[in-house]
């Protein structure tokens, strides 16, 4: 069966001077969030948030179930996964880059071990895959 998820946006003006806002999501669990082209495109965002960001939050959440499922799968649940999304977005280009940071503590598994798991799950969750040809996708892996 299909999950179908849904998000709604109220956006008020231009592209440059204008602004929106996630007023909600379908689980009621965040809403709302002030967006602006300014968050998107400078180093401050002025406490508002921009498509780049909320996409490098769903792929670092979608990459930590991935890899915790593939080590669980090899016999060597996490005990603890930290991973860090950063998104690269290019003005009139798009993103171009996501490079996933995860540090991780499970036991009975060597520093190679961990890194292969690491990049199969880069390449095989839900939003890689959905990135996949279109985004560069680096990850970086390490036990703690």
């Amino acid at each position: 069966m299909a999950a179908v998820r849904r998000a709604e946006v109220t956006w008020k003006g231009s592209l440059i001077e204008g602004s929106g806002s996630i007023d909600a999501v379908g689980s009621g669990a965040f809403g709302p969030l002030d967006v602006t082209w300014a968050a998107r495109s400078e180093e401050a965002s002025g406490g508002k948030t921009s498509p780049e960001e909320l996409i490098a939050a769903a792929h670092a959440s979608c990459f930590s179930m991935a890899l915790s499922h593939g080590l669980a799968q090899a016999g060597t649940p996490p005990d603890r996964l930290e991973v860090k999304a950063t998104s690269t977005f290019v003005p009139g280009t798009g993103i171009t880059a996501m490079k996933l940071d995860v540090t991780g503590r499970v036991q009975g598994m060597d520093e190679s071990a961990f890194q292969e798991a690491a990049r199969e799950a880069a390449e095989n969750c839900p939003v890689s895959q959905a990135l996949k040809g279109n985004v560069d996708v680096s990850v970086d892996a390490h036990l703690a």
